[in-house]
């Protein structure tokens, strides 16, 4: 699905946020990207959801090069990427089915959606997102009423109905309490291996990556610091890897 060799990133204020990074992520994988604050992860997953370029290097989505193909391209390569954001990027104003029916604008025709704010078009569709997520009674109601996880719960259901064939989660559970959060990256893993959908999160909780995913990147300093199975991350790995960053590594939000 993803093929990086020797990626770069270089921010005009000559900030290098992503360093000499090769990898390959294959299809239908589920993988868990782990490492402090400040380590570039955020901007890695910029370059997955193609809303930025390499400095340098070869990022491949499947077989096109995502540096050197065009803008009307890549918009269309974006399509197929849906990305479930931290602070959920909903319009608070509309109601639920508004903005889970979003992750259709890209295919859509402007008056087609322009129409749908005033008489909402696939609302089967938008439905079966939300009984997915765990609540289909919320489809009329105003979104900025949900709590936190409701909200981010719609968020997924967005994803849901754009139908990518990849989902990248940037920190999704960092504004919901441990015990939902859990909750959510275990609907995002279930949701990902249901549908065969290729799934990379950027999680800060160690633990939830450890517990939900069979792949582990380490990140710091825009390096790939390890790249294995959770059986194998050992307590002293994660402590090279925080390097005094985080202070209870496994606990992490559980704690």
């Amino acid at each position: 699905m993803y093929t990086l060799e020797h990626v770069r990133k270089v921010f005009p204020d000559g900030t290098v946020a992503v360093d000499d990074i090769t990898l390959r992520i294959e299809p239908g994988e589920r993988v868990a990207i782990i490492g402090p604050s400040g380590a570039g992860k955020t901007t890695l997953f910029r370059l997955l959801n193609a809303t930025l370029r390499p400095t340098a290097g070869r990022l491949r989505f499947g077989a096109e090069d995502l540096g050197r193909v065009s803008s009307r391209r890549l918009r269309q390569i974006r399509r197929r990427i849906g990305t479930v954001y931290q602070q959920h990027h909903l319009v608070p104003q509309l109601r639920v089915v508004h903005n889970v029916l979003a992750g259709r604008l890209g295919r859509w025709s402007l008056t087609k959606a322009l129409g749908s704010l005033i008489s909402p078009r696939d609302l089967s569709t938008a439905l079966a997102a939300l009984e997915q997520v765990g609540i289909p009674e919320k489809l009329y109601a105003r979104t900025a009423h949900l709590s936190g996880g409701q909200q981010q719960r719609v968020g997924i259901a967005r994803v849901l109905v754009q139908d990518p064939d990849v989902i990248l989660a940037d920190e999704p559970v960092s504004s919901v309490d441990p015990t939902l959060g859990r909750a959510m990256v275990q609907l995002l893993t279930h949701l990902a291996e249901k549908r065969n959908k290729t799934l990379v999160a950027n999680l800060h909780a160690v633990s939830l990556a450890l517990d939900f995913f069979p792949r582990l990147i380490g990140f710091r300093q825009g390096r790939v610091v390890f790249d294995l199975v959770p059986e194998t991350v050992t307590e002293e790995i994660l402590s090279d890897l925080y390097a005094g960053a985080e202070a209870n590594l496994l606990a992490s939000e559980d704690s």
